[in-house]
């Protein structure tokens, strides 16, 4: 497996506890979650029917501000995993550093993968991939910068993963131009990821296909029930986006008092470099807090968001031992 965060069982091995006892802000997942409330028994016990799944793509067109076609998923990996089955093998780029999941995954499927560091340097490839805001760094680009990239690539993937409190990044309105495609993850603002459901949105052929290779029922009841629901909440959604601005402002304060240097981030998360990233992990760890290394870059360490304040007084104790 590809090194991720979200390892907590690492964690565990390492330096004990149960997974209850810990605050995983190794992953960019919203520690406050969205309030299921109940869900119906038929969500578990039926098939989810046509009907249900349109209703799950129109909430998302709602939530996304896109009249674009949509195919919901298990997740936005399920859309990665697809992803080289919607062309024939070619040139693939990647703007990196990124999630690492899509160079493996084309990779595998007979691509030639190249990593690059800058945005033109994308310009002639037949896949091009884009995360913004990225992960983990944060870097960000303009709906119109990419779309001047749009027909300079044969086809143009952005992952909007850590897009929802940052709307203004958002091509899901452009999704429907030939050539663009725009992968959304539920789980992470929604602090939802176990319920695995993601989103592709583009073009009529494009989410044809993939919605083909998903088969007839590619999430869950429960899913679509949940799903349904948050993203027509939209006071829960704004009120969200505007608690996390202020809580990165409260994590980069505590971060510079260690002495970390903000590298960048995401209303999710934050990268930091410090003196020794591996140092920082353990101390925090000790406290049982787990965080994200990288070992391509043994200065930097992502944390995710505290959610509750016993969850940030924690975070400040195991700092300050």
């Amino acid at each position: 497996m590809r090194e991720h965060g979200g390892n907590l069982d690492l964690a565990q091995q390492r330096f004990g506890g149960r997974a209850e006892d810990w605050i995983d802000l190794s992953t960019g997942i919203n520690r406050v979650p969205y309030p299921v409330g109940e869900v119906s028994a038929r969500a578990w016990s039926a098939l989810p029917s046509r009907a249900e799944i349109e209703a799950l793509h129109q909430a998302a067109r709602h939530a996304y501000r896109t009249i674009a076609p949509v195919v919901a998923m298990g997740g936005a990996q399920t859309a990665i995993q697809l992803l080289p089955q919607l062309a024939t093998p070619a040139r693939a780029r990647i703007l990196a550093p990124t999630y690492n999941e899509y160079a493996g995954v084309l990779s595998a499927a007979g691509w030639d993968v190249e990593e690059v560091g800058e945005l033109d340097a994308l310009a002639g490839a037949d896949l091009a991939i884009v995360v913004n805001p990225n992960n983990p760094d944060g870097r960000r680009h303009t709906p119109k910068d990419l779309l001047t990239l749009l027909p300079r690539v044969g086809r143009l993937v952005v992952d909007e993963s850590f897009a929802d409190a940052v709307p203004q990044l958002s091509l899901a309105s452009e999704a429907d131009r030939p050539g663009l495609l725009v992968l959304r993850s539920f789980g992470k603002f929604y602090g939802l990821a176990g319920l695995r459901l993601g989103f592709a949105i583009g073009n009529a052929a494009d989410i044809a296909r993939f919605a083909a290779m998903s088969g007839p029922w590619p999430v869950s009841g429960a899913a679509i029930a949940i799903g349904c629901r948050a993203l027509r909440d939209d006071a829960w959604a704004e009120a969200t986006s505007a608690r996390l601005a202020r809580d990165c402002v409260r994590l980069d304060v505590i971060a510079q008092a260690q002495g970390w240097r903000l590298v960048g981030g995401a209303p999710l998360f934050r990268l930091y470099a410090s003196p020794d990233a591996l140092a920082a992990q353990e101390k925090l760890a000790h406290g049982h807090i787990w965080s994200r290394v990288f070992a391509r870059e043994p200065t930097w360490l992502r944390l995710g968001l505290p959610g509750s304040e016993t969850e940030w007084t924690r975070l400040a104790e195991a700092l300050a031992r």
